[in-house]
């Protein structure tokens, strides 16, 4: 019996894969989509959702997700709740590209990689007790529920120092944690945070705890790393900004990454070094890390691919 053989697979199911596949439906390419472990992406651990264009009284991340996968199912999009575990891509144009999810195996002519980027945690147990209660990773995603307060942010480089200096214009007071006794981040930044009055600074300080009550942050437990002394800061958000990963390590022996896991694309489009290989949202972008942009990547690597099929017709 002859396999079936897609046009377009999509890897991922945040704002990037469900608009990839909205694109894609329309275009008849009869997508399937599959969604990984975390159906819906990121924006499944988020709460609020302010500033997605279209919801003037903003939206939850998972509703908003629940949305955007019944309009690509309305469009005769199949999804699949299943992982993507193995890849293996063609090098030729036109050539057959090869997806395993456990033991099934998938060919399709094109495949749309939008499996995200994973915020760095420390690793804290309260990290997780306090998610949506205070913790973030994601300063413009939710700074403005900090408005007036007091915030810290963990962290040293160049996400650090940015994250800061924006809250800083939203909130009373930043306290920023740095392990060591020198920034990691770029001049420029440095310079940024230190000609921002309402930054301080703490070298040599690890978080090493939260506390508060009904799930919702009212104190950082810190470490001077040096003197071994704790100390607790009244804060009501702690965003941690020591970076992101990017979720490419299937597919990272064939495909073209930056030296920070990232998939590299072709300036101002979506594909990759493979043919028929189209990247999207989160997993090729660590600029702008929005919904919205995610979502507007989607869309162009649906169009890609919908070119890439009608030119090897």
């Amino acid at each position: 019996m002859e396999q079936n053989i897609l046009d377009c697979v999509i890897v991922g199911s945040g704002p990037s894969g469900f608009t990839a596949a909205i694109y894609a439906a329309r275009a008849d390419l009869k997508p399937e989509l599959y969604t990984g472990l975390e159906p819906g992406g990121q924006l499944t651990t988020t709460t609020e959702v302010d500033n997605f264009p279209g919801y003037p009284d903003g939206i939850t991340g998972p509703q908003m997700m629940m949305d955007l996968q019944k309009q690509a199912e309305r469009f005769d999009t199949k999804v699949h709740y299943e992982l993507i575990t193995k890849a293996e891509f063609s090098n030729e144009e036109g050539g057959i590209h090869k997806l395993w999810a456990g033991n099934k195996e998938i060919l399709a002519k094109s495949v749309i990689i939008s499996t995200g980027a994973t915020a760095k945690y420390l690793g804290l147990d309260d990290e997780k007790k306090y998610s949506g209660g205070g913790v973030s990773a994601c300063a413009t995603c939710d700074g403005f529920f900090y408005k007036g307060k007091d915030v810290v942010v963990v962290g040293a480089g160049d996400t650090a120092a940015e994250e800061a200096t924006y809250l800083a214009k939203l909130t009373n007071k930043v306290t920023m944690l740095v392990r060591k006794d020198t920034f990691r981040a770029s001049k420029a930044m440095i310079h940024r945070v230190e000609n921002t009055p309402n930054i301080e600074v703490k070298f040599n300080h690890e978080l090493i705890g939260i506390e508060g009550e009904n799930a919702l942050v009212e104190r950082a437990v810190v470490i001077n790393n040096l003197t071994q002394e704790t100390s607790k800061i009244d804060v009501h958000g702690i965003f941690i900004a020591i970076g992101h990963k990017p979720n490419t390590d299937i597919f990272a022996e064939q495909i073209n990454l930056d030296e920070n896991g990232y998939i590299k694309t072709v300036p101002g489009s979506t594909r990759t070094n493979l043919p028929g290989v189209f990247a999207a949202g989160d997993v090729q972008d660590h600029i702008y890390r929005q919904a919205i942009t995610a979502a507007g990547s989607g869309c162009m690597a649906a169009m890609d691919a919908e070119k890439y099929l009608a030119e090897l017709a």
